[in-house]
């Protein structure tokens, strides 16, 4: 299967399939010198991961991350981080019944079209099981954007089927397992979740991302547009149907006079843009919005078509997170991340010796 490789200097494959003995990736061009453990990649891996509460997938992996390369002594090499990771929680009987069918909403249907067989167990290689290297993958470019720039990326749920917060404190979004930055309306989602779950339903989600600290000046003009590299990455994850890149769709409705953000020397007046003008970064906040789908994986029957072209009903058993998005928040701040430190590299290698132009708007 081609195209499992992303980025030009910093680059990353993925390797791996839901049920299968392991998950891997190989990360190629991350400068020497970084130092780097197993250990570092616990935090966010268990931020990604099934089972840690009752409103996700109840699939219980170890996650236990094996560094097979391009770090010694502590530190990475120059030469290419191999990571791997074991599966040990596979259920793979839940999915004898749906061998011979294709799920309404999945990527059943299509990967069988596209490569005439397909492996059924938990979806392989489309299951939101490969993002767990992303994410460990996301945890060595986070750690060089902040030590090289002080770039700093984080992420929240910021909607949530219908209920959106109502307050925001970024010291609350780590304090809940939806990553919701209001910490009063956590009961709420609670009862929205339980309720959900019960009918056997899933619901859609949206996950906000902002970098702070970005320098002015990453990106390219036209073909390697930071903001299209964005969309690019936010959309190969699992389930997103939307991106939006500051106000996004809402710009629609805004005025020219609206949505410009006028510069001042004391710095931008608004960031509507989200960071981003013609394609290269303006130094104010990167700010990425993504929309995931609804689970396709439910208990509520479904019309499909089994191999032999006969009509079926299909109803989907087993291990199913009733919103992927509440899992999806560090696997956004993950490739917002990888593309920064990919733009980076890349602006280094051709403008490192262009400097501080000014004016510079703070």
């Amino acid at each position: 299967m081609s195209s499992n490789s992303f980025g030009k200097l910093f680059t990353v494959t993925t390797f791996g399939e839901s049920h299968g003995p392991a998950i891997g990736c190989v990360i190629d061009g991350c400068p020497p010198g970084l130092p780097i453990s197993a250990e570092e990649f616990r935090h966010d891996l268990e931020r990604r991961a099934t089972g840690r509460s009752r409103h996700t997938s109840q699939r219980r992996e170890s996650d236990e991350i094996d560094i097979l390369s391009g770090v010694y002594e502590g530190r990475t090499t120059g030469t290419p981080i191999a990571l791997l990771i074991r599966n040990t929680d596979q259920r793979s009987k839940d999915y004898g019944d749906i061998a011979q069918t294709f799920r309404p909403g999945h990527a059943d249907y299509t990967y069988w079209q596209k490569y005439g067989i397909r492996d059924p167990r938990g979806g392989g290689r489309s299951s939101a099981r490969e993002t767990t290297m992303r994410v460990a993958a996301g945890v060595v470019a986070k750690k060089w954007l902040a030590e090289r720039y002080g770039v700093r990326v984080r992420a929240h749920l910021s909607q949530l089927g219908e209920v959106t917060p109502r307050g925001f404190d970024w010291a609350a979004v780590e304090q809940n397992p939806f990553f919701w930055p209001d910490a009063a309306q956590v009961p709420e989602l609670e009862k929205y979740m339980d309720a959900l779950r019960k009918s056997g339903d899933s619901v859609g989600a949206r996950v906000s991302a902002v970098a702070e600290g970005v320098p002015p000046g990453w990106g390219e003009p036209i073909y390697g547009k930071l903001d299209g590299d964005l969309a690019a990455a936010m959309m190969s994850i699992n389930a997103v149907k939307g991106v939006e890149i500051g106000d996004g769709f809402a710009a629609v409705a805004q005025h020219g006079s609206e949505h410009r953000d006028e510069m001042g020397l004391d710095g931008f007046a608004s960031n509507h843009a989200g960071g981003i003008l013609g394609g290269i970064s303006s130094g104010q906040p990167v700010a990425v919005s993504v929309a995931f789908k609804p689970t396709s994986s439910i208990l509520i029957p479904g019309h499909s078509v089994n191999l032999a072209g006969e009509p079926v009903e299909v109803v989907t058993k087993g291990r199913h997170d009733p919103c992927v998005g509440i899992r999806a928040t560090p696997i956004v701040e993950a490739m917002l991340a990888l593309v920064l430190m990919d733009h980076a590299l890349r602006h280094r290698a051709q403008c490192g010796d262009v400097g501080e132009v000014q004016p510079r708007i703070a």
